[in-house]
Order: structure tokens, then C-alpha cells, then sequence
């Protein structure tokens, strides 16, 4: 048997997506006793550096590198820092869905290091207003790596809410568009809206209990008078969570409304097409006795055309005069 000719490829490396979206983009910042690095999409060669720089263990760069991890918080006391992963919600214009980005966080005594697995554009702009500001950095970071991660953390669930608004308004749109008779339009929009709470919610269910214990461990990388600070990023995930619960009850009484109403539409339709034959059957069984070869008094006269249509128009008023003392139409 000949073979079959082999078809020849070529040996240049194709780049993917997400083989550019990988490439990291490390930025830092020095202040009064403190170093702010941030590195957007970390490789392995990057998470190897930052980890032989500052001492971090092994199975860290396993976490910074791996695609997804729970999020979490690791205490390493002799070392003296925390690793935390967290999640925050970011919208997907490729696929038009709410999904989870990933910010790895190391804190030490003299540092921060941020490791987004993708642009924040929270953490972004407050690195470059600590760039571009020399007061503001000055007295920000004088206050302490534990400071500087509030302040990090709070712009990002503070970016949270404007997506819990804009939840909130398609929500009113698909409740003012079910009453405005386009029920079975909306059905799509339902489905959408749900999936960004259901999405959402996955996000920020891990997280409280994850913050809970970094408000709990992150004390000693505080000052006394800023332990408090934490509590309040605790209060905003509760109201996040508090809102999304919301939401969810919102969507799923608006499901059964549109149901309802898409049923009740619905009954409507059938009832008329009912009406419509049940009136029209005493008219076809007439129709048909006169149609029948047999002789019948008047047979081939326009006496007789006339009288079985009389016949027929009061036979057809008294149906419908029925129907409407019954109340049916």
C-alpha cells in the first residue's frame, strides 16, 4: 500500500492569546521603609526571582503560577509574611460573562507584592497615582505594608459595586420590558442576568470567610490605631453578599412572573382558538345535513339558500350570546 503523503509544517512557534496576555509586566515602587511590587500576569521566571528576593517558599511560586486557586491565606510566622489569594469579579468582553480574576498578595514587614493573573483596574491606577504623587506616596506607605494593602483592597470592592449597580438597573429594564408585552423576549435577558449573580456570588462566597482570617492575621502588620481598618472591607463584602442575595430572589420572582405571564398569554390564545371552534361546529354539522343528496323541502330554490343561512347567522349569535352571558369571552 503507497503512503500517504506527509503534509509539512512549519517550524516557526505560533504565539497564542494567551500566550501574550502571560508576558508580565513588573512595576515597583520604593517609599519610607517600604517596597510596592506589582506584576500583572506572573511566570514561572518571575514568581522564581520575587521568591529567591524576598524568601517566599517553593509551594508558593507553585500557587502564583498554577491557573486557579481557592483563595486562601497562608501564615508563615518564621518567615514573617502572609500569602493570600483572592478573587474579584471582572467582565469578560470576549465572552460577555462576569468571571473571577485572580490577585495573589505577599506582605511583609517592609513590602507588598501584588500578583493580578490579569489587569485590575483598581490596583493599576492606585500604583500610578503612588507613582506619579511623591506626597501621597510618601504618606501612604509610611504608615505600613499593612496600610498600603487596605488601601488596595478597599479600591477593589469598592470597584465591585458599580457592577452590582449595573446588575441592579438590567433587572429594572427586563421587569419594565416583561410588562410591556415582551415577555417572551426577556427570557433571554433573564437567563443572562442570572448567570452574572450566579458567577458573582461564586466569587465572593470563598471570600468572606478568607478576609475574616487575613482581618485576624494581618494585626501584626498593622499599627494599633489601624486595626480596625480591616473590619470595614469585612462590612463591604458582607453588603456585596447582603446585595447579591437580594438580586438572586429578585431574578427568581421575575422568572415566575414572566412565566405567569407567558402562560396567561398563552391560556388566552387557546381559549379563543377554542371559542372559534366551538362555534364553528354547529355551523359545519347544519352545513353538512343540507349538503346531503337526499330531498328536503325547498331543495334548489334561493327560498331555501336564504333560510338555512337565516339559520346559520342566528344559530352562530346565539352561541356567541352565550358565551358572553356565561362570561367566557
Amino acid at each position: 500500500m503507497p503512503s500517504l503523503p506527509r503534509i509539512r509544517r512549519s517550524s516557526r512557534p505560533r504565539i497564542s492569546a494567551d500566550d501574550v496576555a502571560r508576558t508580565p509586566l513588573v512595576s515597583e515602587l520604593t517609599g519610607p521603609g517600604l517596597t510596592w511590587v506589582n506584576v500583572v500576569s506572573p511566570d514561572l521566571e518571575t514568581a522564581q526571582m520575587l521568591a529567591e528576593r524576598f524568601g517566599w517558599h517553593p509551594l508558593d511560586v507553585e500557587d502564583i503560577v498554577s491557573k486557579r486557586q481557592r483563595p486562601k491565606v497562608d501564615d508563615y510566622e518564621d518567615d514573617q509574611y502572609l500569602f493570600a489569594v483572592l478573587h474579584f469579579p471582572v467582565f469578560d468582553k470576549a465572552v460577555q460573562r462576569l468571571n473571577a480574576a485572580e490577585l495573589d498578595v505577599f506582605i511583609g514587614q517592609d513590602y507588598l507584592v501584588t500578583l493580578p493573573t490579569r489587569e485590575l483596574l483598581p490596583v493599576t491606577r492606585l500604583f500610578a497615582r503612588c507613582e506619579s504623587d511623591d506626597a501621597y506616596r510618601e504618606q501612604l506607605f509610611a504608615k505600613g505594608s499593612g496600610r498600603l494593602l487596605y488601601e488596595v483592597l478597599d479600591d477593589l470592592f469598592d470597584y465591585c459595586f458599580p457592577i452590582l449597580d449595573k446588575i441592579g438597573h438590567k433587572l429594572d429594564r427586563i421587569e419594565d420590558e416583561m410588562f410591556a408585552g415582551a415577555a417572551e423576549d426577556v427570557v433571554r435577558d433573564l437567563s443572562n442576568v442570572k448567570q452574572e449573580i450566579i458567577s458573582y456570588r461564586k466569587v465572593i462566597k470563598p471570600e468572606r470567610s478568607t478576609l475574616r482570617v487575613l482581618e485576624r492575621r494581618i494585626n501584626r502588620f498593622l499599627p494599633e490605631e489601624l486595626e480596625l481598618y480591616f473590619d470595614d472591607i469585612n462590612d463591604a463584602v458582607e453588603r456585596i453578599w447582603d446585595q447579591l442575595d437580594n438580586y438572586k430572589e429578585v431574578v427568581e420572582a421575575l422568572e415566575q412572573t414572566n412565566e405567569s405571564v407567558i402562560s396567561h398569554r398563552q391560556n388566552d390564545v387557546l381559549r379563543l382558538l377554542t371559542l372559534i371552534s366551538v362555534t364553528m361546529l354547529p355551523l359545519t354539522v347544519l352545513t353538512g345535513i343540507f349538503g346531503m343528496n337526499v330531498i328536503y323541502p325547498g331543495e334548489a330554490t334561493k327560498v331555501a339558500f336564504w333560510v338555512i343561512l337565516a339559520g346559520l347567522v342566528a344559530t352562530l349569535v346565539a352561541m356567541v350570546g352565550f358565551f358572553r352571558w356565561k362570561r367566557w369571552i
